[in-house]
């Protein structure tokens, strides 16, 4: 059917005849073509590497120094990361993220792994080629890094890997046969928040008898003190903190299931932390 046309009003003379230009947006990131050569892990990584016992195939240390060079080439284009050295990130992003694995280690082969909030891909995306026998879910909230995350999968060849593009309040909640409530045997996560916050963010995707492995700074004592009573609303069970070379990793046993009301909804765990007295 024919349609006519109104012509538009003409526009008042205190209010502009073309609407602001939008800001720029952020420029996207495509895998580059030719790849990036991969980046060289420096003496000093290799000699922490060689004192936390890690041994590598052949073919890690090249996908992992791809990976590097792939981090850095994206955080042009967005911020991934405020680490531009190479050798700063060989110790600070990938030695970091290799300490998990003597606790991994002892997981069944096929065991599920989520990374909660993996932003970059930091701990998932080392572990995940450094531990090919373990399958691996990045849960990251923000479109653009989940879609890089993605992107990484074939150029790495991380045929272990997928990619969640959700809020953990929301993931935690899903039930069905492909879903993702207690039906991991880990959950690990690295500067997500403060352990009230990210323990409510992981525990939901635990199954009991999983282990919720946190990497944590300094104040690792402190936030085990002040989420103590969150954990036992979760159904976790502090077992071991573990100094690094770069930090400290906290163990969480899932001893029960979690109440059907954790986490709470989005947002809610980090602006009202559970079990911590209000200032």
């Amino acid at each position: 059917m024919a349609r006519t046309h109104k012509p538009h009003p003409a526009p008042s003379q205190s209010e502009p005849a073309h609407a602001p230009a939008p800001p720029p947006r952020e420029p996207a990131w495509t895998v580059p073509s030719p790849l990036p050569a991969p980046l060289t892990p420096p003496d000093s990584f290799l000699a922490q590497a060689k004192e936390l016992g890690l041994e590598f195939d052949d073919g890690d240390l090249a996908r992992l120094g791809l990976y590097l060079a792939l981090l850095l080439d994206a955080n042009n284009a967005f911020n991934l990361t405020a680490i531009r050295d190479p050798a700063e990130a060989w110790t600070r992003h990938i030695l970091d993220s290799l300490t998990l694995i003597p606790i991994l280690a002892e997981l069944p082969e096929n065991s599920r792994v989520i990374d909660v909030g993996s932003g970059g891909g930091l701990p998932g995306i080392p572990l995940a080629i450094t531990m090919p026998s373990l399958r691996f879910t990045l849960l990251e909230a923000t479109g653009k890094k989940a879609a890089f995350l993605s992107d990484l999968r074939a150029p790495l060849a991380l045929a272990n890997v997928e990619v969640l593009n959700q809020r953990a309040e929301t993931a935690a909640h899903m039930h069905k046969a492909d879903g993702h409530r207690e039906k991991y045997r880990a959950a690990v996560a690295r500067a997500v928040g403060p352990l009230a916050v990210i323990a409510e963010l992981t525990a939901g995707f635990v199954e009991v008898g999983g282990i919720v492995a946190l990497i944590k700074g300094e104040k690792a004592e402190q936030e085990l003190e002040e989420g103590a009573k969150a954990c036992e609303m979760l159904g976790v069970s502090h077992v071991a903190t573990i100094p690094t070379p770069t930090g400290r990793i906290v163990v969480l046993d899932k001893v029960k299931p979690i109440s059907r009301m954790y986490p709470r909804p989005d947002g809610e765990p980090k602006r009202v932390p559970l079990g911590v007295k209000r200032s």
